[in-house]
């Protein structure tokens, strides 16, 4: 379910610049006019660490834009055509923000080099993203330490925060890895003239003891 406070914002004149601001050229500095619910699901395979899964539910008035938009044949499903429409439009900009995400490595940068498999579907009027981004950490017998926070600094968009039920874990391979994991502010690296703190999902992991 979405927020209550995602849906303060009914009027018209958002159109264009969320979408055509936002989403496919620049965005600009204001207090968010997108709301977003996330879903994480890291991803193991038998090497190690292979990728972030990330889902966006979008709030009710862009979602309706998406959908007055793009779904071009009004039967409230995207098609293969309308969702590489969407793709083009109104995702793939995103690449110059990392897509939101930032990622550490043993505390340093990972550099986002693309997202893969997006899909876009509509859910109880609600837009959702799906996407994968690519992040390959091979599993050791040392301990590796992966930091993932997702928010907009800009504040335009306001990504709200994970609970425990928003992080999943995949993978067979998850059978051969130690790992724990937290939900933790960084509050050593505020935003939004300091006002708010980005959340980080801290993952460690290493080999189990045989």
């Amino acid at each position: 379910m979405l927020k209550n406070k995602k849906m303060k914002i009914r009027n018209n004149f958002y159109r264009v610049t969320i979408i055509y601001c936002l989403f496919i050229t620049n965005y600009l500095i204001a207090h968010p006019h997108v709301f977003i619910d996330n879903d994480v699901t890291i991803v193991f395979n038998q090497e190690g660490l292979t990728g972030i899964k990330i889902k966006w539910i979008f709030d009710e008035m862009f979602s309706s834009m998406i959908t007055h938009d793009y779904d071009q044949n009004k039967d409230g499903i995207f098609d293969l055509t309308e969702i590489e429409t969407i793709k083009n439009e109104a995702f793939s900009n995103l690449r110059k923000f990392n897509y939101f995400t930032r990622i550490k490595i043993d505390e340093k940068d990972f550099i986002i080099e693309t997202a893969e498999n997006f899909s876009v579907c509509l859910e109880n009027n609600c837009v959702i993203y799906d996407f994968f981004i690519p992040c390959k950490v091979p599993v050791e017998i040392f301990c590796k330490e992966i930091r993932i926070a997702i928010y907009d600094d800009s504040y335009y968009v306001d990504i709200l925060k994970l609970d425990k039920d928003c992080v999943r874990f995949e993978g067979k391979s998850l059978m051969d890895v130690d790992y724990t994991w937290q939900l933790k502010d960084n509050t050593g690296n505020p935003y939004y003239f300091g006002q708010i703190f980005p959340q980080e999902i801290i993952l460690k992991f290493k080999k189990k003891n045989e």
